[in-house]
Order: C-alpha cells, then sequence, then structure tokens
C-alpha cells in the first residue's frame, strides 16, 4: 500500500526509540531509571478528580462546541488577564486536545506550501514535523550555550527571506529549560513587526520556573505584538494533566476561528469531562503548581550540582521546565565512542539509565535529562552515569 509523502518525510522519533529498548530492559527484569519523559510524575490534584466525576454524574458527557464551552474559555480569559495582563474575549480563544493539537492546528491554518517558519535550535521534538505536515519549511536557527540556547535579533534577521511566515518561541524552553527575558523578547519583537512575522509563542511551562525570573509572554510586550502573536499554553504541565488532554491557544480572531473550522471537521470538541475538569483546575486552584516547583527545584539543584562533577559533561543551569541539557561532546570523546546516539545507547544497556539523544532536538552534542522522577533515581542515576564514563575512559 503506498503511504503519502507528507508522511515519509517525517524524522523518526529518537526518544520512542530509547524509551522502546528501555521498555524491552524493564520486561527483561531490570532496574532501569528513566531521564526521557517528559511530563510530571505527581498524579492529578484530587479536587480536580473530583470536578470530572462531578461532571459525569450531571451528565456532562455530551458534544460541546468545537472550540470548547464557554465557561472554560471565560477561565482561560481570567488566567491571562492575571498572569499575563493579556486581555481576549471569547472568540480569540480555542481550547484544543492538548497543546500539541493547538500548535498543529494553527500551523495548518497558517501555512500554504512552501511557507517558512524560523525554528530556534534546540527545539521541541514536534515542531519541525508539525511543520512540515502542513506544507511548510521548517528553518533551523542554530543556538549554543554561549547565548543560553536563545535566538539573536541578529540571527533572526539572516534567517528571513520573502518565503519566511512564523517564528517559534517556546519559553521555558523544552529540551534546555532556558528562558526569554523582557529586553530579549522586545528585541525579537521588534525584527517580527519590522518583516510582519507571525509569532507562535509556546508557553506551557510557564508556571514551572525556579528562578526569581519573570516570565514574560511576548504578546503582553505591545499591541502590536499581540496581534501578530499566538499563544499556546495548557493544564499538562501545570496541573499535572497531561493525559486529560486540554490545551488552547489565544491570538486574532481571524485565525481562532480559522483554526475552530478546521476542528469541527478534524477531531471535533475536546474531551467534555476534562474540560470540565479543567475549569475548576483553574478556578479552584489550591496552589498545585507552587508545590511542584518546590520539589523540582530541589531536584533540579541535586541533578545539576551532581553533573557538573561528572568528567566531560559540560551543563549550563536551567531555570525552568524540568530538564537539563548538557553537552556531552567531551564525553562521547574520552570514551570512544563514535557518536553520542552510541554513547546514549550504550549507558541505557551497560547502567539501565535511559536518557534521550540531542539529535531530536536538533543539537546532536547534547543530551535531554527530566527529573521528573525522585530524589532517589535522580542520585543513582548520576551515580551511574559517572561510573559509565570512568569504566570507559581512555
Amino acid at each position: 500500500m503506498h503511504l503519502s509523502t507528507r508522511v515519509k518525510t517525517l524524522t523518526p522519533s529518537s526518544t520512542l526509540a530509547i524509551s522502546a529498548l528501555a521498555t524491552e530492559l524493564k520486561n527483561a527484569g531490570h532496574d532501569v531509571i528513566g531521564l526521557g519523559v517528559g511530563e510530571p510524575d505527581f498524579n492529578t490534584p484530587e479536587y480536580i478528580i473530583e470536578s470530572a466525576k462531578k461532571a459525569m454524574e450531571k451528565g456532562l458527557t455530551k458534544y460541546t462546541p468545537s472550540g470548547g464551552v464557554l465557561p472554560l474559555k471565560d477561565v482561560i480569559i481570567e488566567k491571562f488577564s492575571k498572569d499575563n495582563d493579556l486581555l481576549y474575549s471569547p472568540s480569540e480563544i480555542i481550547v484544543t486536545t492538548g497543546a500539541k493539537h493547538a500548535l498543529y492546528t494553527l500551523f495548518q491554518v497558517l501555512l500554504d506550501e512552501g511557507d517558512e517558519v524560523i525554528i530556534p535550535a534546540p527545539y521541541w521534538v514536534s515542531y519541525t514535523e508539525q511543520v512540515k505536515l502542513a506544507g511548510g519549511k521548517p528553518v533551523i536557527v542554530e543556538t549554543d550555550e554561549t547565548t543560553e540556547f536563545k535566538i539573536t535579533p541578529e540571527k533572526l534577521e539572516k534567517a528571513i527571506t520573502a518565503r519566511t511566515k512564523a517564528l517559534i518561541i517556546n519559553s521555558p524552553s523544552n529540551p534546555t529549560g532556558m528562558m526569554y527575558n523582557q529586553k530579549e523578547l522586545e528585541q525579537i519583537g521588534e525584527v517580527c513587526l519590522k518583516h510582519n512575522l507571525v509569532v507562535v509563542s509556546d508557553e506551557i511551562y510557564e508556571k514551572l520556573i525556579y528562578t526569581k525570573d519573570k516570565h514574560y509572554s511576548i504578546a503582553q510586550l505591545s499591541p502590536q505584538l499581540k496581534e501578530q502573536t499566538i499563544v499556546i499554553n495548557g493544564v499538562s504541565k501545570s496541573h499535572a494533566m497531561t493525559g486529560w488532554r486540554i490545551g488552547y491557544a489565544a491570538g486574532p480572531e481571524s485565525i481562532i476561528k480559522a483554526m475552530t473550522n478546521y476542528v469541527s471537521h478534524a477531531t471535533s470538541n475536546p474531551t467534555t469531562i476534562a474540560q470540565y475538569a479543567a475549569i475548576d483546575a483553574y478556578k479552584k486552584d489550591q496552589g498545585f503548581s507552587e508545590e511542584m516547583k518546590i520539589i523540582f527545584s530541589e531536584r533540579l539543584d541535586l541533578l545539576y550540582e551532581r553533573l557538573i562533577k561528572i568528567p566531560g559533561i559540560e551543563c549550563i543551569k536551567p531555570k525552568g521546565a524540568f530538564y537539563l541539557f548538557p553537552n556531552v561532546k567531551k564525553a562521547v570523546e574520552i570514551t570512544g565512542f563514535a557518536s553520542v546516539n552510541d554513547w546514549v545507547t550504550a549507558s541505557l544497556e551497560e547502567e539501565k539509565v535511559a536518557i534521550v539523544p540531542g539529535d531530536g532536538f536538533g543539537s546532536p552534542n547534547n543530551v535531554r535529562l527530566s527529573y521528573a522522577t525522585s530524589i532517589e533515581q535522580l542520585e543513582k542515576a548520576a551515580e551511574r552515569i559517572n561510573r559509565f564514563i570512568t569504566k570507559h575512559m581512555k
């Protein structure tokens, strides 16, 4: 059977390959420590679970409008006003089946064949694939530790062509945990306004910041930038609701209307029960994200301090999300492996530590480690990585 060209262009996920090997080893009885997971290791708070039960008991299990129920849009509007000093109307909000689906839908309605989207590397693995699925062309702009993995106005300007349609900003970032400050966003915003670029601002890790740095949405910096920005967010990371699949987008009414029309043919509405649970996640917020933040901050400090003492590993400390993105080029060289991928596979096979190679994120000299697991597991993981490197050092 013949497959479509668009599917054939997709890049296989290196994350899934490592996960499959880790699962195989676990099933064989090995003590595998997984540092590849991209979700909080906390259960959804009980008050949210109770809200879902009550919704079901009330019979709130039917279809809803494709773009989400109005009460959920209202609490999202309140969230934007309180947290980001942004004012939206219900017609400027769409609720989607997770933040990933908000991004996918946006690219489908935004891009024509050959339109270019600038994506700073390192990047979340699905950005490039979603752009390709919409007929667009990902334009990768490389960054490194010298700029804290952030794109500069100069690099952005050089990457713009007549076909450039949009720029993706992810702050705090998956996989680096880095975030843009107000001045950096203002400078990037000036370039976007100059060239009339749409800004796709992925802010899903907004609530998980471990420094005194303030989160800024580029949309809040000026009315002009707000008109050219689509903000992507959701409850997956902030309320440990990854499986509930509730995300949302906020932006100009014309874009949101197009996205709503698209999903009416693609998925219809997000899960009704999850929508009503998400209403109370915000409306009856009991400070769960603050509690998570304290725990994640402790884990970050521990794992970071352990990693930077390991031979061949270089790392800058992230400010948010729940990932470390160390450079392991020297570690690979001193242990004699041919590539980071080989090094990662060997560390899993020999020491049973599952980490994700950086090539899928556009940074082949790095690896991503999630600290969404216990302190005990993180300590053991650091010990095993150190032992692995020491054993193979030439």
